[in-house]
């Protein structure tokens, strides 16, 4: 499979699997200089390879790309090993993070794989200004990070990684937020 039907494939995913809506969220993929993104305002469940839009690692962004595109861009340059990212609108992800500036996750998976997730505020008018230094800055340091009452960005150095770093997210906060209801933590 080519890297950019790969790429429609995981953000189907996220749309099928409840991280994000028919029209929400964006994915993008890494290869050498060219970095390949959702356009903005696309559907997840009719988006092909051909609408992806080439945007280039020097800080072009290529007409109709996701409003988000500039936020990618920063952050493969701020960590030169990201091939991927993913930003989903997970439910519990968000709502677990929305008064906390960061989500530690209390299942085993989610201690595994994230000693905490840091949850990032930025103002909604502000947001398209700021998110690209802000959110580059935390993933230069962590696989995954939430931007408070938004959604969750994924990095790795593959689509199959981020996107498990997303789903995995969603699990741990989906079960701490069940554990929560149960009186269990």
């Amino acid at each position: 499979m080519n890297i950019k039907d790969d790429l429609v494939r995981h953000y189907l995913w996220l749309r099928q699997y409840g991280l994000n809506d028919s029209h929400s969220g964006n994915a993008s993929i890494r290869n050498e200089d060219s970095i390949w993104i959702t356009p903005t305002g696309c559907c997840a469940d009719t988006v092909t390879s051909g609408d992806l839009v080439e945007c280039d690692i020097n800080g072009m962004v290529g007409k109709g790309a996701s409003l988000d595109a500039p936020l990618h861009i920063a952050i493969y340059q701020a960590n030169p090993l990201t091939r991927a990212m993913l930003h989903s609108h997970g439910p519990y992800s968000v709502a677990m993070t929305m008064d906390t500036e960061e989500f530690t996750p209390t299942d085993f998976e989610g201690q595994l794989y994230f000693s905490r997730v840091p949850v990032i505020t930025i103002p909604y008018d502000r947001y398209l200004e700021d998110s690209p230094r802000l959110v580059a800055k935390v993933l230069a340091e962590y696989p995954i990070a939430v931007v408070r009452g938004h959604g969750v960005y994924a990095c790795a150095e593959s689509l199959t990684l981020a996107y498990k770093w997303a789903c995995s997210l969603e699990l741990s906060a989906k079960t701490a937020f069940i554990a929560r209801q149960a009186g269990k933590i």
